[in-house]
């Protein structure tokens, strides 16, 4: 029982709080506790990991695209000059669109890690987060919002007490 006042801890039976001198009017009530960081943010952390893993997927999918099907027919188009290196062209936006929707299937993976309570998705998700750091805006904005919730140490106990609950 906590007074209405100032949150101090109230005995039952008692006319005022201890710590702020109020006058505890009527029953006393017993507070919800407040739900910690991760338990609060881990559901929309889970959704915005998705999200920006779609936006990437699809980034990923256009290079891949243009990488394997508009630079090999190059050569064909008159306005093209000899010597582009159509080859290095193809075989450079491929990698790069294969990267991409790696990077994208991991988010995916630690999004849906997130939402389901995996014991292993907290670590994966501040390692995605660190490098997610780097593709700014959208990146760097999720990429610190995942460590602001998931990096503190009490963080980890929090989230490994959801998960434990989960799996039972």
């Amino acid at each position: 029982m906590f007074c209405d006042g100032c949150g101090a801890p109230v005995q039952a039976g008692q006319a005022f709080c201890s710590r702020c001198g109020k006058q505890i009017v009527g029953p006393v009530v017993a507070m919800r506790p407040m739900p910690g960081r991760v338990q609060e943010h881990v559901h929309l952390l889970g959704i915005l990991w998705l999200a920006a893993s779609a936006l990437t997927a699809v980034g990923g999918l256009f290079l891949l695209v243009v990488g394997t099907t508009l630079f090999p027919h190059l050569r064909e188009m008159t306005q093209v000059p000899p010597d582009v290196p159509v080859g290095f062209l193809c075989s450079l936006l491929s990698t790069l669109g294969i990267l991409v929707l790696a990077k994208a299937a991991a988010g995916f993976l630690a999004g849906w890690g997130l939402l389901h309570r995996e014991p292993w998705a907290r670590t994966f998700s501040v390692v995605l987060a660190f490098i997610a750091l780097f593709n700014v805006p959208f990146g760097t904005a999720i990429g610190v919002y995942t460590l602001w919730v998931m990096l503190p140490s009490q963080s980890q106990k929090e989230y490994d007490a959801m998960a434990a609950t989960q799996a039972a």
